[in-house]
């Protein structure tokens, strides 16, 4: 049953962490599939933003709910497993577990980017251009050092190497301030 709740947490901290994305690449708003993440969070995400308002492309309402979200998952998992933690500890792991969904996001996106690029690289579908606005903003920068090789864009292999630091580095840190019964509960 744990397993169940981390499963449900997770999901809903996936959606939260998306549109955080979303806001923070500036996707295109009138993509449906970016419509329907809104749509599906506004119930939640639109009465935090009266408190906390967006501020260019970060938006704190979504990041604290996600925040949120994966803490309260890590830990209804306790309690159902009879494990102790405290709540410092437990936010940490929320922290270290949303950090740890952006990575993980952006490494998928990566990769479904790359395989796009092979097979239908000038693809109109909502999802592929939601994709590639979603990663533009970190291989913009990398671009900019790393010159294409003949039509080789050598970009991504940059920004996995430097996703696989921060997780492993960031990510890392943050599973052991939280402690050893937390670092299990979000996705270690």
């Amino acid at each position: 049953m744990a397993s169940f709740i981390q499963l449900l947490f997770h999901l809903a901290t996936f959606i939260v962490v998306l549109r955080f994305l979303l806001h923070l690449s500036k996707a295109d708003y009138f993509n449906p599939i970016t419509q329907g993440i809104v749509k599906a969070t506004n119930p939640v995400i639109l009465p935090l933003q009266t408190l906390l308002r967006p501020v260019g492309r970060i938006d704190p309402a979504s990041l604290l709910l996600a925040v949120l979200l994966k803490s309260l998952g890590i830990f209804l998992a306790l309690q159902m497993t009879g494990q102790l933690a405290g709540i410092g500890s437990i936010f940490v792991g929320g922290v270290a577990g949303v950090v740890k969904t952006i990575l993980d996001l952006y490494f998928f996106a990566l990769i479904i980017s790359i395989i796009l690029s092979w097979v239908a690289p000038q693809a109109a579908h909502p999802g592929a251009l939601l994709v590639h606005q979603l990663i533009e903003p970190l291989l913009a920068p990398v671009r900019k050092f790393i010159p294409s090789l003949g039509g080789l864009d050598l970009s991504p292999i940059f920004v996995f190497l430097g996703i696989n630091l921060v997780s492993n580095v960031a990510v890392g840190l943050l599973a052991q301030m939280a402690g050893l019964p937390v670092a299990r509960f979000i996705g270690f």
